[in-house]
């Protein structure tokens, strides 16, 4: 009996322990998970109160928003009145400008952009000649951008209506390493032409650029082929540069040519030639553009043999690019030409072809090697042929004139006629044969005599 009390006892005591032992492990579990709904309800509030905090900073940037739509619309209102007295006063100051009386020849606009220094430059040398003639060639600055100093200078100028394009889209280049520059020429040019065409309502617009001086005959020359380019619709563009223009090529003030190459640097347009263009305008590379026969479509040019503008701006976006063989020499008109009188007939699509032709005949083969020294050494026109491309490359670079093609055109050529009454003139071979009816031939006057075309 007493066996079976002491093992009921050692029992007992076996369950006390476990039971006690359980106990504790459960007071320790206990204070864990209180320990963790301790924690989780201090990150809860944490996480109220920052929700609370994101919920302010939200109630308070909407408030913001609501008040910057406020000044949004006012800033836009604002605009929309100075823009509109911007408008207002551009109108008022082409009417000063303008004869209501007699309808402008062409308005003239100066394309600029971050070149104050040449801006005043330009400015000053139309303004010379420009006065006397304002009601006829009102003046326009159009700037790309917002350099302060070409539109503090501009603006400084009484006798010209400022244009400013400010245009913040990105540019996207066709091909890698492409200067951006010529994208936003391309956009300025458009703007400023689709205003002064459409907005305006000019009939004629001449564009020059800020690192240009002009010739003292420039808006009688201008005035005078205006009619020429109404009446004759194979004439595209009428310009002021001749690009072989330089002191040694040319000698006859008076003489002008119909040319295959656009020259660009100085030239007139037309509204319905403007109609055609401005729809399809290029992104960029403009002029090169209008050199496609795509576009020009067989129009012709008119240009000077003598240069009735001069271009200056050494530096630019084409980076100095050929100034100082070809730009830097190029002849500026400085004699007087009375244009009013003269008969520009001979420059119509039907009679100048004739003209050309019976000058170009007249004038005496040359062959072989030593052109230059041959061509100085006759006292009459002599011509030079060239059969393709490379062959003309080698005349030109003899003689030093440009050597560079567009399309299938070299510069100045008309019917594949490079010309210039006091140096050279290089003519196509198959074209001499097909169009004029002679031998192969390029012409030479180095006497300056029968290629006046009068």
């Amino acid at each position: 009996m007493k066996n079976f009390l002491c093992d009921f006892r050692f029992l007992l005591l076996l369950a006390a322990a476990a039971f006690i032992y359980i106990q504790i492990r459960l007071f320790a579990t206990q204070s864990q998970y209180a320990d963790r709904l301790a924690d989780a309800i201090e990150s809860e509030n944490q996480c109220t109160s920052q929700l609370r905090s994101l919920i302010d900073q939200i109630s308070l940037q909407q408030g913001q928003i609501e008040t910057m739509k406020e000044q949004k619309e006012q800033l836009e209102q604002e605009c929309g009145q100075l823009k509109a007295l911007v408008q207002e006063l551009e109108r008022k100051d082409v009417e000063r400008l303008t004869n209501k009386e007699q309808a402008p020849v062409a308005a003239v606009v100066i394309m600029a952009c971050n070149r104050a220094d040449y801006l005043e430059r330009t400015i000053k040398s139309i303004l010379k000649y420009q006065s006397s003639v304002a009601t006829k060639f009102p003046l326009f600055v159009s700037q790309d951008g917002s350099h302060p100093g070409v539109k503090d200078k501009a603006l400084s100028y009484d006798q010209l209506t400022y244009m400013q394009h400010l245009d913040y889209k990105p540019v996207q280049t066709e091909r890698p390493g492409e200067l951006i520059a010529y994208y936003k020429i391309a956009r300025h040019y458009k703007w400023a032409l689709d205003g002064l065409f459409y907005k305006h309502k000019f009939n004629r617009v001449i564009i020059l650029e800020d690192d240009m001086e002009i010739a003292p005959d420039f808006f009688d020359y201008f005035e005078a082929a205006a009619d020429l380019l109404d009446k004759d619709k194979s004439i595209m563009a009428v310009s002021s540069w001749n690009d072989n223009g330089q002191k040694q090529f040319v000698y006859d003030p008076e003489v002008l040519y119909r040319s295959d190459f656009f020259p660009g640097l100085g030239w007139m347009l037309s509204r319905s030639t403007w109609d055609e263009l401005s729809p399809k305008w290029p992104k960029a590379y403009w002029d090169d553009w209008l050199r496609l026969q795509e576009n020009h479509k067989g129009r012709q040019f008119l240009r000077p043999e003598v240069c009735r503008t001069y271009n200056f701006g050494e530096h630019g976006s084409s980076l100095g690019q050929f100034y100082k063989q070809y730009l830097e020499p190029i002849k500026l008109n400085d004699v007087p030409v009375d244009w009013k009188s003269m008969d520009l007939s001979y420059l119509m699509e039907d009679k100048y072809i004739k003209h050309f032709a019976e000058i170009v005949k007249k004038a005496k083969p040359v062959h072989g090697a030593d052109l230059v020294l041959k061509a100085r050494n006759i006292a009459v026109d002599v011509r030079i042929p060239y059969n393709n491309q490379p062959d003309f490359e080698r005349i030109a670079n003899e003689f030093g004139i440009f050597e560079e093609w567009k399309d299938g055109i070299p510069r100045t050529a008309y019917k594949g006629v490079l010309s210039s009454s006091l140096e050279l003139m290089i003519l196509d071979a198959k074209i001499g044969e097909n169009v004029f009816n002679i031998e192969v031939y390029a012409t030479h006057d180095s006497k300056h005599k029968g290629n006046s075309y009068k």
